[in-house]
């Protein structure tokens, strides 16, 4: 249980697997917004608030049990380059949970079978994104451990203080970087998930085995170890190499399957490996507890997620996320 009696992580051990949400991005842009510019869906923390927490309750209303803050490319850094100072980012960071809160009690007010036990992860992204030229999906920047460190704990405290159930680590693209923000785990009382972005079936973006990246996942504060943003077309096997590496319950929220262009900043269209979630669904089989989607998924994907596994289980009513 996280501080506040929520439950916290899950496995194919429980009545069903943790549904994650979609990409946050993809759905401000399908409702209209440009992310153009640096900060990304971050920027909306300022500009417009409101249009974040309403994606948040899309997808809770599509079964998402767990919200990803807005916080992937909030930084310090990157808010400083946008003219914003150290005091007001904090505070913006603290509000991508904060609006995430606020969907959830709309849905938690409106009862239902999760009432109570939807959980918000506050979104940790590496330093490459906050680059904003692609290196997130390379790895191939200073990976200094005191800047990263210096990087990450303003922003994992905020998002604590905040009150996010858990961390989610995710798009990490190096063992290096993945190190660095377990470490500081062991300065705070908060869970995390780990989820690493990849380049194909065997290894991270950075190009290290998947199966030794996994052993991070063996932290006392890691709850669920796996892959994000990368294609579907890898995740079966990346997944059958993380799940003979490790104990923990494997997580897999995979991209739409498209590349993204950090030139033109968009994704493009890649051959072969389109999001389908009857496939997602039959991850469980590989050990997967934790399923999603990431960019290029919207609430669309995950409402069909979730009808996919009700169909292979014959109900999906899950007592919410558990230890």
């Amino acid at each position: 249980m996280d501080p506040a009696g929520r439950a916290v992580a899950g496995g194919p051990g429980d009545r069903g697997p943790v549904v994650l949400d979609g990409g946050l991005a993809t759905e401000l842009m399908a409702r209209g917004h440009d992310l153009s510019d640096r900060l990304w869906s971050a920027r909306l923390l300022a500009t417009d608030p409101d249009a974040i927490e309403a994606v948040h309750l899309a997808y809770f209303r599509a079964g998402a049990q767990v919200a990803i803050t807005a916080s992937y490319q909030a930084s310090i850094e990157g808010f400083a380059a946008a003219g914003i100072a150290r005091v007001e980012a904090l505070d913006l960071i603290g509000q991508s949970v904060r609006l995430a809160q606020a969907a959830r009690a709309t849905l938690d007010d409106e009862g239902g079978p999760y009432a109570g036990r939807r959980l918000i992860a506050g979104s940790v992204g590496p330093y490459g994104a906050m680059l904003a030229d692609g290196s997130e999906y390379r790895g191939d920047y200073d990976t200094d451990p005191g800047r990263l460190a210096a990087f990450h704990r303003p922003r994992m405290d905020a998002l604590a203080e905040a009150g996010a159930d858990l961390l989610a680590f995710e798009t990490i693209p190096t063992v290096r970087e993945a190190e660095v923000l377990v470490r500081l785990l062991d300065e705070l009382d908060i869970d995390a998930w780990l989820s690493y972005s990849c380049r194909d079936g065997e290894t991270t973006s950075a190009g290290e085995p998947i199966a030794d990246a996994v052993a991070l996942g063996e932290h006392r504060r890691i709850v669920a170890i796996g892959i994000n943003c990368t294609a579907p077309r890898f995740m079966p096997a990346l997944l059958a190499r993380a799940g003979a590496a490790t104990t923990r319950p494997l997580i897999a929220y995979p991209n739409g399957g498209d590349r993204w262009d950090a030139a033109a900043r968009r994704w493009v269209a890649n051959a072969g490996g389109a999001y389908d979630p009857a496939t997602v669904a039959t991850w469980t089989g590989l050990g997967a507890g934790w399923l999603g989607g990431c960019c290029g998924t919207g609430p669309r994907e995950i409402a069909a997620l979730t009808g996919a596994l009700a169909a292979r289980r014959g109900t999906f009513e899950p007592d919410g996320p558990v230890l």
